[in-house]
């Protein structure tokens, strides 16, 4: 599918690399800091919200994007010795050439951490592909309109679309809704959008809707919960 954005890489505040739009006011990350962005607003505020993770742990990110939220997964996956199998819908991947400009391997000690991102764009559609026996995954090109999930899967989903601003099709009550029913009960969805008509969206999908500290820059962000 061809990609209807150009994005051209930028380095954020905390020194991690993002993507920006080029015609648009939007980026792939935060200007304040892509790496603490995605720690906080996925990991901190959505990995982190299960007091113990199941295992394994099923994800769903809507976005792969540059695959930073997704590399910041596999490293807890690895840390903890606890298995995630991640799922990601991507219809418009990040070329290759922009992909290995992005500096995230260098932000972390782990000597893996470069194979692990190098992993996550390899990923296909058709099988998992496993990274050292605890974090698999597998990326769509398939806009979420049109993928079918099954139901009651995920137990945390990281939706991470552009904002509504820029693709406004995504935040529906209908798209949420295909999303509510690819959850567990007591799944956890997390968002760095607090929008009116996204929370609303959201409450008319199902969800319990939380506003939550944000990351810096942001004052909040939305987590949503899937009643028991």
């Amino acid at each position: 599918m061809e990609n209807p954005f150009r994005p051209e890489l930028i380095e954020t505040s905390d020194g991690s690399h993002t993507l920006k739009l080029q015609g648009f006011d939007e980026q792939y990350h935060s200007v304040n800091g892509a790496l603490q962005e995605s720690q906080h607003v996925f990991i901190n505020s959505g990995l982190h919200a299960f007091e113990v993770l199941p295992n394994p742990l099923f994800i769903l990110e809507i976005g792969l994007g540059t695959g930073l939220n997704a590399l910041l997964a596999g490293r807890e996956a690895l840390l903890r010795k606890s298995r995630i199998l991640y799922e990601a819908l991507e219809p418009y991947p990040v070329e290759p050439s922009l992909l290995q400009l992005l500096n995230y391997p260098r932000l972390f000690k782990e000597p893996w951490i470069e194979d692990l991102f190098g992993c996550i764009h390899l990923a296909g559609d058709e099988n998992y592909t496993n990274y050292k026996d605890w974090f698999f995954i597998r990326c769509f090109q398939t806009p979420l309109q049109d993928k079918v999930f099954d139901e009651s899967k995920y137990h945390l989903v990281f939706f991470d679309a552009f904002g509504p601003d820029t693709q406004p099709e995504m935040w529906s009550a209908q798209m949420f809704e295909k999303i509510y029913s690819s959850m567990k009960p007591g799944g956890v969805l997390v968002t760095y959008c607090v929008k009116g008509d996204v929370r609303r969206a959201l409450k008319a999908a199902g969800f319990e809707v939380n506003k939550i500290p944000g990351p810096k820059g942001k004052r909040e962000m939305s987590r949503a919960v899937k009643p028991v």
